[in-house]
């Protein structure tokens, strides 16, 4: 297991995300161009996978795309951002993931292009 795989836990393949969002796996494909979501491939088969915390209430979560955008503009890989959201940081208390689930977005999108210069 990668250390990316261990630091952000539960994984999912899209198939389930299709099945969580209430979409066609088209539409998570879609998603996943237009990077309102990133995924990697994990686990034993490789099968690409989003972390469980980009869904929250059958939907992905709403900041997480102009924070992935914002990361991706700056060169990060889908495993170095999901790395960067996963890792804990004392001065948010918590994990960005976290602080974008609870509504905390400018606060995270300061962080992200800030790290982007």
């Amino acid at each position: 297991m990668s250390n990316v795989e261990s630091l952000v836990g539960e994984w999912l393949p899209l198939p389930d995300v299709a099945q969580l969002l209430d979409v066609s796996i088209t539409k998570v494909h879609g998603l996943l161009d237009e990077k309102a979501l990133a995924a990697l491939r994990v686990g034993d088969r490789r099968i690409r996978s989003v972390p469980a915390a980009f869904i929250q209430d059958g939907h992905a979560v709403e900041s997480l795309k102009g924070t992935i955008l914002v990361l991706s503009d700056a060169g990060y890989s889908d495993e170095e951002l999901i790395t960067w959201l996963f890792t804990p940081d004392e001065s948010l208390r918590g994990r960005p993931i976290d602080a974008l689930r609870e509504g905390r977005k400018t606060e995270i999108r300061r962080r992200a292009q800030t790290m982007a210069w």
